[in-house]
């Protein structure tokens, strides 16, 4: 969460980018450049999970420890695949298409859920929960959109609504947190973040810039900073 208010901060500063939104409120999707690529990428995403939710546990030396980083790995990747299926369930029903890019989202979706406590919930719980967070995934990507908040990958809704969204279950299966209290840390992690993001943004825009010039943009950046085309099957031949 803290990631996407910082990340929220520089998409506000930097603007939507060219031709994404039409003047009469049309969205103009801009496709990823390689799918394979980013299935590959949220599959180490996933990988790595489990290092970062079981190494939270802080030790595996005995009994105790050893079987609660099994449950965590256990709700760890149960979450992560309801997060997935449910999205795909969700963009069939609403598009009569499958959208991995809004799979791969649901994925990292229930991750990012789980993660507020991911030792806590039971199995089932944790499918719950991811299965949930790939739902809400799907509608805050659409819904960031209409809003004309260019998030390019979805990670302010991966992390910042699905985060927000899992701080708050954690009631439901811990009893020593509070609604209360999660709100309050999130609006604390939120304002500290989200403030401090946007002084720094804001004195880098009003320095050195945050956004190339019109024609790097339309040209590609790799063109530009590495003189070759990294992806040539979009260049058109006159």
């Amino acid at each position: 969460m803290a990631g996407a208010s910082a990340a929220l901060a520089g998409v506000l500063m930097l603007g939507a980018r060219k031709g994404k939104y039409g003047k009469n409120g049309q969205i103009y999707p801009i496709p990823g450049s390689n799918l394979p690529l980013a299935t590959l990428g949220t599959l180490i995403l996933w990988f790595g999970w489990f290092g970062f939710n079981g190494g939270s546990q802080l030790m595996i030396s005995d009994f105790e420890n050893a079987t609660a980083v099994g449950e965590i790995f256990l709700n760890t990747n149960a979450a992560a695949a309801a997060g997935a299926i449910v999205a795909l369930a969700v963009c069939k029903a609403a598009w009569g298409k499958a959208d991995l890019t809004m799979v791969l989202n649901g994925a990292l979706a229930g991750l990012v859920a789980i993660t507020a406590d991911p030792l806590s919930p039971s199995p089932v719980a944790a499918l719950t929960i991811g299965g949930l967070a790939g739902a809400l995934v799907v509608f805050s990507i659409v819904g960031l959109d209409k809003l004309k908040i260019d998030d390019p990958v979805g990670a302010i809704s991966v992390h910042g609504t699905c985060g927000l969204f899992g701080l708050m279950v954690v009631p439901f299966s811990n009893a020593d947190a509070s609604f209360a209290g999660q709100l309050f840390g999130a609006l604390v992690i939120f304002a500290w973040v989200f403030g401090a993001s946007l002084a720094v943004w804001s004195v880098l825009k009003a320095t050195m810039g945050i956004r190339v010039s019109e024609d790097e943009e339309l040209e590609g950046m790799d063109f530009h900073d590495c003189g070759v085309d990294a992806y040539p099957e979009f260049v058109s031949v006159k």
